[in-house]
């Protein structure tokens, strides 16, 4: 019996049996729909994640308060102890060091923004002209306000687009008043609205100067310290020369801690390619059962087809030609069940991709190639077990059957 004969007496068994065989494939290409659904439901999660950080650049370095190394399991010490707050002069340290291109102090808290009777409460930040460079804000009208000393108390701000329709209506609100809580600030530029980056939309946030904000929020606690350095490259040198500068500034003491982007990113991929993993090991456990299925189905086969195979042996067929059919017929039926479920899978993640065009939801290759494998694999070993059992049929007792 040739491997072609093989094929086209498999392909017919299978034809004849119209309803095992659809649910063999109905199985397999439900195991195939769910990994690759799973998968791409995890992977649309790590890109949208490392897609928002890269808005910010690889150059940029973020320095907090705090530093969980230098005081066991509780990053703000013992005994209640709080970390040294960040400062104006730790900007001005900051600023200085070889390679950076530019430093901006963060304070941020959250406040009523009013005016005209109109009142929500929304993100307010406080810092200074190198902020619109770093967070890349573009301006819909007016300018960001000019570099100026931190520590001058300047009554003026930047609104994003958002803000201002919600408060002005259709009203101009170019050098309009704001009320920040109990302040009050001079409008001088609007935010376009560019959506939102590391969960901050631009056109719902209020920007204001940092040493007005201090008077705001009562205090001169920086949140952090954003620091763009001049290239990639030189991010390195200059952590470790801020890092040695801040010491210095503080007394000997490391009591803050400096974050990069990829460092972020490294921690980002790794949480969210073991979750895409495991989403698809947990789709994959249905290609095992289905491979199960495939063996209790072929082995009924098999019970039915006992007198055929009788006079396929009494034909002269050898032992490993009987059992080359059933796995060949099991092996069809997988291949045929996964380009199914790649067919159903595509079009599934096709619509998804249509109805959230802001996400790139695609699923791994390495998951639709373990897919695959794990299907056609199943077939494989779990058909091995009924061909076996029709190979060692005696072929006279197979023929009695018939009779």
């Amino acid at each position: 019996m040739k491997f072609n004969d093989t094929l086209m007496m498999a392909t017919r068994a299978m034809f004849r049996h119209r309803l095992r065989a659809g649910m063999m494939l109905l199985a397999t290409s439900i195991g195939i729909v769910s990994v690759l659904l799973l998968t791409a439901m995890g992977e649309a999660g790590r890109l949208f994640v490392t897609g928002e950080f890269r808005v910010l650049g690889t150059e940029l370095i973020i320095v907090q308060p705090g530093n969980p190394g230098t005081s066991g399991s509780n990053p703000f010490g013992f005994m209640g102890e709080t970390p040294r707050d960040l400062t104006f002069r730790d900007v001005e340290i900051a600023r200085r060091v070889p390679g950076v291109a530019r430093a901006a102090p963060i304070m941020v808290g959250r406040l009523p923004v009013s005016h005209g009777g109109r009142e929500r409460e929304t993100l307010v930040v406080g810092a200074n002209h190198d902020y619109a460079r770093i967070r890349k804000l573009k301006m819909k009208a007016g300018a960001f306000f000019p570099r100026m000393d931190m520590e001058r108390v300047s009554p003026v701000c930047v609104a994003g687009e958002q803000i201002v329709a919600e408060l002005h209506r259709s009203a101009p609100a170019m050098g309009t008043w704001l009320r920040l809580g109990e302040s009050r600030c001079r409008v001088v530029g609007i935010i376009a609205d560019s959506g939102q980056s590391i969960g901050i939309n631009t056109g719902e946030i209020v920007v204001a100067p940092v040493g007005f904000m201090a008077t705001v929020y009562n205090t001169e606690a920086l949140t952090n310290i954003m620091v763009e350095a001049r290239s990639r490259e030189a991010v390195p040198g200059v952590i470790d020369e801020l890092t040695r500068r801040l010491i210095d500034s503080h007394y000997g003491m490391h009591d803050f801690v400096t974050i990069t982007q990829d460092a972020v990113l490294s921690v980002f991929d790794g949480i969210f390619n073991a979750i895409t993993a495991a989403l698809g090991g947990i789709a994959g456990i249905s290609l095992i059962v289905a491979g199960i299925l495939i063996m209790n189905v072929m082995l009924v086969a098999v019970s039915q087809r006992t007198s055929e195979i009788g006079l396929y042996m009494a034909l002269g067929a050898a032992r490993r030609q009987i059992m080359r059919l059933f796995v060949s017929e099991a092996a069809i039926l997988a291949v045929m069940g996964s380009a199914c479920g790649l067919a159903i899978g595509y079009l599934l993640v096709w619509a998804a991709q249509q109805a959230f065009p802001s996400l790139i939801i695609r699923p791994p290759w390495w998951a639709v190639a373990a897919a695959l494998a794990t299907a056609v694999g199943s077939g494989l070993v779990f058909g091995a077990l009924p061909a076996r059992k029709a190979a060692r049929m005696d072929p006279v007792q197979a023929l009695r059957e018939r009779m």
